[in-house]
């Protein structure tokens, strides 16, 4: 069996976008309170029970949230486009950068309705 253990966190920042459509309101200085869910997977370690400690979990996710939370995404290069897309594939990044076996994020904008999920191919 494999389990997935989740944490859920949000961020507020700001961004800019290019895009085609809603182009004159994307351009302008605007921000949203991003929510994100990750998933971390494995099996169940016999001496502690748990796939991962989930106080682990949360510290990672702090630190990562740092660097998110009332910044300017598009100052992030990491990140590239501050797109939703781009903002999972940068968590995912992070946190595996970190050490966890992350196999899914998850970034919507509960205000708006809209949403992104990564899945992460995982070693065989």
């Amino acid at each position: 069996m494999s389990y997935e253990i989740t944490q859920k966190f949000f961020f507020d920042a700001a961004h800019t976008l290019e895009r085609a459509i809603e182009s004159e309101s994307s351009r302008r200085v605007h921000g949203h309170t991003y929510f994100a869910e990750v998933g971390v997977c494995g099996d169940i370690d016999a001496k502690t029970g748990m796939v991962i400690d989930l106080g682990l979990i949360r510290q990672h996710v702090e630190r990562l949230r740092e660097t998110l939370d009332h910044h300017m995404l598009n100052d992030i290069a990491a990140i590239g486009k501050p797109t939703i897309e781009n903002l999972c594939r940068y968590i995912a990044e992070e946190l595996q950068r970190g050490g966890l076996a992350v196999n899914r994020v998850r970034v919507w904008r509960e205000s708006i309705g809209d949403g992104c999920t990564l899945r992460v191919a995982q070693d065989a």
